[in-house]
């Protein structure tokens, strides 16, 4: 019976993460502005999700080597693009205030953040005792997340 119990949760398992979905699927609004968007880039992954109550597309795509992932809501309006970077490209406050907050830490992944008008800067880093954190901060290098 357990054995049954896991096969089951196992295949159901691998049923979700084959669930990937495509230009194709995606309602009408939300095709348009992703094809304007990830045009010149290889799609890599369409995933579907819910975000404060609302459905969202997030796409990510690879375009010169690098990974740019958008969000588009249902209605087919952009609300994220998250770029990787090199931190070196990052304002000079920005870099030091991620750099700051790194210490001693290793980065792991920096990306421009733009929400609607709005770019942040954020890093991934691993911590010297192994944990793994992010920092997101504005131009002037204030935290914001």
């Amino acid at each position: 019976m357990i054995r049954n119990l896991l096969l089951a949760i196992g295949f159901t398992g691998l049923a979700v993460a084959a669930a990937k979905l495509e230009l194709k699927d995606l309602p009408p609004a939300v095709r348009k502005t992703v094809e304007v968007e990830t045009k010149g880039a290889t799609i890599k992954n369409i995933v579907k999700e819910k975000e404060k109550g609302k459905t969202v597309y997030e796409v990510e795509t690879m375009v010169n080597g690098k990974s740019r992932d958008i969000v588009v809501n249902s209605t087919g309006v952009l609300e994220t693009v998250e770029e990787q970077a090199d931190l070196d490209s990052f304002p000079a406050a920005a870099k030091a205030a991620i750099l700051k907050k790194i210490a001693d830490g290793k980065l792991t992944m920096a990306e421009t953040l733009k929400k609607g008008s709005t770019l942040d800067y954020e890093a991934a880093y691993t911590t010297k005792g192994g944990k793994k954190k992010e920092v997101i901060v504005s131009a002037e290098g204030v935290e914001v997340k």
